[in-house]
């Protein structure tokens, strides 16, 4: 593995990441704990705390609602309060919903708003208060696409991830005279068994996404970590309001 830039160094710095357990999460969580960090994982799945107890000085975990205000005011104090401090939060825990609109309830939007919007502000909340009255920090969000370009069937998934992106760029113009920089990785179609959950015909289908890539093929999550870890880092420390497409270029096109 080659040796990163020091200035992506993050040793001494404490991380949130949410929807830890698998995918995105898990592969970030995993990155910045290679980099350095000291990082509370958190899911509403128990498996996050085996990661804890693979490495008890460095990892904790919590196990929760991201949308429960009383969770996320839980995750940013037990951060601080297990490892001295809170620097980094990584928004990554999400759902997503494919159907046509008239397909699509009333509480089938709301479920994906409540996760997607209303989880990773209330998680966003109680971090850039730890932060302020420490030493600063920096938010990521895993948006999508969706933020941006629209796709048929996305009607829910597509409005929560939007309003990240705009709750992203909020954070960046609050957060500046704070030391909080605020930013957003938009992926591209991910090999994650999330994706897998919602094509009908499985992997097959998921391998098929790659030929709407220019790069030609989907990406993976590690991919979308390195991308994390670099927006988390100092190396990355004028850039913030920014919404940075790993998307192997399908919003190029």
């Amino acid at each position: 593995m080659t040796t990163p830039p020091s200035t992506w160094d993050l040793t001494g710095r404490v991380a949130v990441v949410t929807g830890a357990a698998r995918g995105i999460g898990l592969a970030t969580a995993t990155l910045l704990r290679e980099r350095g960090a000291r990082v509370l994982v958190t899911d509403r799945s128990d498996a996050v705390e085996q990661l804890a107890t693979d490495d008890p000085d460095n990892v904790a975990a919590l196990v929760g609602d991201v949308a429960d205000e009383d969770h996320a005011r839980m995750t940013m104090r037990l951060a601080a309060e297990r490892f001295g401090r809170l620097d980094i939060l990584v928004n990554n825990a999400g759902r997503t919903l494919n159907k046509p609109i008239t397909d699509t309830t009333a509480e089938d939007f709301d479920s994906i708003l409540r996760v997607n919007a209303r989880g990773n502000f209330l998680q966003a909340r109680e971090a850039f208060r730890v932060m302020e009255a420490g030493d600063g920090g920096a938010i990521v969000s895993i948006a999508s696409v969706s933020s941006v370009v629209a796709f048929a069937t996305q009607t829910a998934y597509a409005a929560s991830k939007g309003a990240l992106a705009q709750i992203t760029r909020v954070l960046a113009i609050e957060g500046g005279p704070k030391r909080i920089r605020s930013n957003a990785v938009l992926p591209g179609v991910v090999d994650t068994d999330i994706m897998e959950g919602v094509v009908e015909d499985g992997r097959a289908m998921l391998a098929s996404f790659g030929d709407a890539h220019p790069i030609g093929r989907i990406g993976r999550p590690e991919e979308v970590a390195e991308a994390v870890a670099f927006l988390v880092s100092d190396a990355a420390a004028f850039i913030t309001g920014a919404l940075v497409a790993v998307d192997g270029g399908w919003t190029a096109q």
